[in-house]
């Protein structure tokens, strides 16, 4: 059922009780929540682009960047309503959307360089293990990313059960978290995990890092070497997560944010590609209903 709920998602694809957050027309400031998962100082100087030019585009003071140390950070971030824009996966938004579903928009979502609106949960192990099948880590230690990673957790723990025809936790001798996509890929060459799920693009050559993903980010940053790798599953097509905006944002300055990101593809392709990590097409609109679906499996699967 669950795979199906996913499935379902690729083929189409809070703020917390009591008074809302001050605009940010009235705050001059805009905020960029940041997940976590990758190394801080990169993070920062991935999104200093925006520092820099989005103050005169939306014509606050100031941009201030917060990155999280996980997942979490920043959904509570989006919920208490003291971010104004954020990235998620499609699971964090879903885990957003459950406590509160009129705390954030998803507004836009990135085309991949095929022109689809997804991605994908890869497994990897060291190329040295022997291993190149799923069927191979009977016994032994998977990693995921993070409880709140699509890609990382939600969709292997719903589709994996089908690929190794038992259940995640009598299958595998055990499971973990490795502390973020980075840093869990890091683990595996590392010989913590046997095999870890991160997320790719799917499209393009895995010696490359496919064209776009974390095990690209992390060729491109020189931490990491394709060789020392093997891909073990590839997950159904899941939807690629979105920009969201604080829903009370105000209008103006939200039409002004929208039409930048739009537009930075095209305007600002080095931005684009350090903050998406890699070689996208650019940008599509979304809205909830693109999400339903992980809505759905997350609500199923974790409840929130």
């Amino acid at each position: 059922m669950f795979k199906k709920i996913v499935l379902a998602a690729a083929s189409m694809a809070a703020l917390v009780a009591g008074a809302a957050a001050p605009s940010v027309a009235a705050e001059k400031e805009f905020r960029i929540g940041i997940l976590g998962g990758e190394n801080e100082a990169d993070r920062l100087r991935n999104f200093q682009c925006m520092v820099d030019k989005l103050p005169e585009v939306l014509g606050v003071e100031k941009v201030s960047l917060f990155p999280s140390a996980d997942y979490d950070g920043t959904i509570q971030g989006l919920l208490g309503g003291t971010l104004d824009y954020a990235e998620l996966g499609a699971s964090g938004y879903a885990k957003t959307y459950l406590t509160n579903p009129d705390a954030v928009e998803p507004i836009l979502t990135t085309v991949q360089m095929d022109g689809s609106t997804g991605y994908h949960s890869v497994m990897v192990a060291r190329k040295d293990s022997g291993m190149t099948d799923v069927m191979e880590m009977k016994g032994k230690k998977l990693g995921f990313a993070d409880p709140d990673s699509t890609s990382g957790f939600l969709v292997p723990s719903v589709t994996l059960p089908e690929a190794i025809g038992a259940p995640v936790n009598e299958f595998f001798g055990s499971t973990g978290f490795g502390g973020g996509h980075e840093n869990l890929v890091l683990e595996v060459v590392k010989g913590t995990f046997d095999a870890g799920t991160t997320w790719a693009s799917g499209v393009g050559k895995f010696e490359d890092g496919y064209t776009s993903g974390n095990l690209r980010k992390m060729v491109d940053k020189g931490i990491l070497d394709m060789n020392d790798l093997v891909q073990l599953w590839i997950s159904p097509l899941i939807p690629n997560g979105p920009v969201v905006v604080r829903s009370t944002l105000d209008p103006d300055v939200k039409a002004k944010f929208k039409a930048f990101m739009m537009n930075m593809p095209e305007a600002d392709p080095a931005c684009f590609s350090a903050i998406q990590g890699g070689d996208y097409k650019g940008f599509t609109e979304v809205n909830v209903d693109f999400y339903k679906a992980i809505i759905a499996a997350r609500k199923a699967k974790i409840g929130s």
